[in-house]
């Protein structure tokens, strides 16, 4: 149990746009296909690459696991 509660309380950053379209460029991912494996919708993916909206939460922790793990790890 306490390798779940050190798993679940992960510090992860604020990503940058930039960031988070590189990231989803660099797995060679649409937009759409990137917000489905994000569980999001393809406007948040758009909001998040162009900064009028950052990720925050699941998705700002499910964005770092893809950054250090690559797309498997999500799928």
């Amino acid at each position: 149990m306490s390798e779940f509660d050190a798993l679940c309380h992960i510090d992860v950053h604020e990503m940058p746009p930039q960031q988070i379209k590189a990231l989803r460029e660099g797995v060679r991912l649409s937009q759409a296909v990137f917000a489905a494996v994000l569980n999001t919708s393809v406007s948040t993916v758009q909001k998040w690459e162009v900064g009028d909206k950052k990720p925050s939460g699941p998705s700002l922790k499910l964005l770092d696991l893809l950054k250090r793990k690559g797309l498997d790890a999500l799928l």
